[in-house]
Formats: C-alpha cells, structure tokens, sequence
C-alpha cells in the first residue's frame, strides 16, 4: 500500500489534495454537500491505489537482441516478447525498455490488455556511431488505473549486452611479401601449407584410410594403427597498438585515436582471415595471447577489446617493446610478422621500436594521424593561413619513418582508417622497402 501511495500521479495528488480541503472546509462552513463532494474527490484515487496495489499480474519477459557484436553505423534489432501467465486479464500497461542514450534513447509501449495466458510481440531498432560495450534492459512495467491516479513500475531483472566494434576496412587480398617464410610455425616450412605426417601412430578408427596403417606399431601394440591426420602449420604474428594519450591528437571519431583502432581491428581481421595465429599487444603489455584465427576465435576477441579500448596514461613504449623484443629474439617465433600501430612517434622512441626487430622479422609500421590534423579539422591553429602548425609534427613524423626504415621496418603513413588499403598494398611489396627505402 505504501508503494502504490508513492506511485499517486500529479492527477492522483491534485484529487487527494482537492479531497482534504474540501472537507476541511466543509467542516469549517457547516456545509453537509460539500462534505460529500470532499469525501468522494478523496476516495476515488484511494480506491484506484488499492486497486492497483491488488493486482497480481504475473507477467514474463524475454528479449532477442540480434546481433550481439556490430560495427559502428550499423543497426541491431530488439525483439521482445511480454507474456502474461497469470488467469487475469492485464490492464493499461505502459512498457518500457531501458536503453543507452547513444543507441537511440529508450523504447516506450502502450499496451491496452493482455487476455490470461496471452502474449504480445514488440519490437525496435537501435544503432550507434560510437563504438563501446552498451547495456540493453532492462524492461519495465508501468500499471495504471484507467483514471490515471496511480501508476506502479515493476522491472525485470533480465537485460543483454551489444558490443559495437570499431570500423573495418577491407584490405586487399593476398599476403605481404617475406611474410611467411622462415623458421617456427611459417607455412613456407610446410608443403602447399600442409604440413608433414607426424609418424606418432594412433588407434584405428572407421573411414580411416587402409594406407595410413603403421604395420610395425600395429605389430606392437597388437591392434590396428595408423599415423595421425598431418597437421597443418600455420605462421604465427603479433599486433602492436600504441594507445598511449600522449601519441595522438584530436578527440571523437576525426581523432587520430579512433583512426588507429579502426587500423588495427582492420589489420588484425584480415591477418585472422588468412590463418595466421595471431597475439595483440599494446604499449601496456600483452591483451591476448597467440589465438589459433582458423576457427575465427581471435577476431571475435579482438574486436571485443578495441570495443572498449581507450587512451592509456602511459608515457613510454618501454613495457610493449619488451614483449616485441622477447617474441622476435625467440626462436621459435624470430622470423615471424609483427604489424605495430602508432599515433606520433619521437626520434627517441623510434630508435627503440627499430632496435626491437631481430634477425630476418618482417616488421611494418603503420604510422596513424601523418603527424598533424589537415585545415578544416577543427583546430584553430590549422584554420589559421598565418600558423603552419603541422610542420613540426610532419618533420617528426618524417623522421621518425626514416628512423624505422633505416632499422629494416617496412613503413607507411595514413592519415585516416580510409587510406589503409592503398597503403598496405604498398607494404604487400617487399622491392619496396628493399634497403630500408620506401
């Protein structure tokens, strides 16, 4: 009863309030008429209050939200599916679904009646330019009395999760140059990337081939075995993000931040999609370890990081370059690919990313932001014909491109996620970058 007096409408409190002044004042005139307009302005929201505080609605929820994972600027649908299961028909029901503000705002119903046992299907769309990890739900429920004097919220506990992940770019088809060859996991060790037979036998099983049966084990063992399927090899990489505050510029989708998540989930996808086992790491360290990508594992977790990526408060790349320097001075991954996103580099600093390539590692730098944002960007200082305040950031950038060069990392500039086809087309030719020239 508490709750529903608290759930009284501005409608509801205006007729109490109406009700008690006017008896009040019907005892001070000694008028009986309007003491009984007092009395029933009074009683009725009274009574829609216990008549809404009986109810007992007994209703269920559930939701499909398809899909889960999106990328920014695309569309999810929301279906709902509300179900009364108790033996009383529903009254007014207003419902509500709460949703982020940044994927559209929230989902408002009216529903007249739900009949015992019956069931309404609802439904809208909901879509966000930012990418991120939103909360959809939960659902709610307003009951109201037909006059409108009380209204009760009841909630649902149940609510999903959308992952908007960052703009992808395809990329073109193909793999870059002298980056599959060498020792560890490369495919060029294997035959037509297939591997050779591992001569440790196993148990025969039905469909196995009769010319895989291995007749020494089988004369071992005493039952029939054959030597295992091959296994394929699959060349293994690393992804680098530089995330650090201090190396980009600019705010919102324009900046040079959101410009190289999209590089990097553009980059990681397409070298998922090719087989390559891949491990991500950022200026902070390792995110995700080595994921076999035939099965598509380290797209989705991938994407699901830079969902949620933001700025680190990370001033050098000291912890990053040493989980570079300890995968390509390895053995078993020293010939491997490292593909490394950075926003601004110093000269201090790109004289360490180049000390970290090892032996024949095919390294590519994707230099993000090309130093400074273009006129018309929104910078004052950019805007202004007197000001060049690019050039600065230009020449570092330019020095540092030759810095990497110089160390036998394959270098491009883009200035946005749009450029990164015609640019890695450009690091796909190894003659190019022959001599540490671009």
């Amino acid at each position: 009863m508490r709750r529903a007096l608290a759930g009284l409408t501005t409608r509801g409190r205006s007729f109490v309030a109406a009700g008690v002044t006017a008896i009040v004042c019907a005892f001070v005139l000694g008028e009986r008429d309007l003491l009984r307009a007092g009395v029933l302005v009074l009683v009725l929201p009274l009574l829609s209050t216990v008549a809404v505080s009986r109810t007992r609605y007994r209703l269920a929820c559930a939701r499909r939200l398809a899909p889960g994972r999106l990328p920014v600027g695309h569309e999810a649908r929301v279906d709902l599916r509300l179900e009364n299961v108790s033996r009383l028909p529903s009254g007014l029901l207003m419902v509500e679904d709460q949703v982020p503000y940044t994927l559209g705002g929230r989902a408002r119903f009216v529903l007249e009646r739900i009949e015992p046992r019956g069931s309404r299907e609802l439904g809208y769309r909901i879509r966000s330019d930012v990418r991120g990890r939103y909360r959809v739900g939960p659902l709610t429920v307003r009951l109201a009395d037909p006059f409108g004097m009380v209204e009760l919220v009841r909630s649902f506990s149940l609510s999903d999760r959308l992952t908007v992940t960052p703009a992808i770019v395809a990329l073109p088809a193909g793999r870059l140059a002298g980056a599959w060859t060498g020792g560890g996991d490369s495919v060029a060790r294997a035959v037509s990337a297939a591997g050779e037979d591992d001569v440790a036998p196993r148990e025969y099983r039905h469909g196995d081939d009769l010319r895989r049966v291995h007749w020494r084990s089988t004369a071992r063992y005493g039952e029939l075995m054959v030597r295992r399927e091959e296994q394929h090899w699959q060349s293994s990489g690393t992804l680098f993000f530089d995330t650090r505050r201090s190396a980009h510029w600019g705010d919102g989708p324009g900046g040079s931040f959101e410009q190289g998540v999209s590089v990097t989930a553009s980059i990681g996808v397409h070298l998922g999609r090719t087989g390559m086992s891949l491990r991500y790491v950022t200026d902070a360290g390792e995110v995700l370890r080595a994921v076999s990508s035939f099965d598509g594992a380290f797209e989705g977790l991938l994407l699901d990081r830079l969902a949620v990526s933001d700025r680190s408060k990370n001033r050098t790349l000291t912890h990053g370059l040493a989980e570079l320097r300890g995968t390509l001075g390895s053995g078993r991954e020293g010939d491997g690919l490292v593909v490394a996103v950075f926003g601004a580099l110093s000269a201090e600093e790109a004289r360490a990313v180049a000390a970290a390539r090892r032996g024949t590692a095919t390294c590519v730098a994707v230099l993000v932001g090309a130093g400074a944002p273009e006129p018309g960007t929104g910078s004052a200082a950019a805007n202004d014909p007197g000001l060049d305040p690019g050039s600065e950031a230009r020449v570092a950038c330019e020095t540092a491109a030759g810095l990497l060069r110089a160390g036998g990392w394959r270098v491009v500039t883009v200035r946005s996620a749009a450029e990164l086809p015609a640019a890695w087309a450009q690091a796909g030719r190894a003659k190019d970058f022959a001599g540490g020239t671009s």
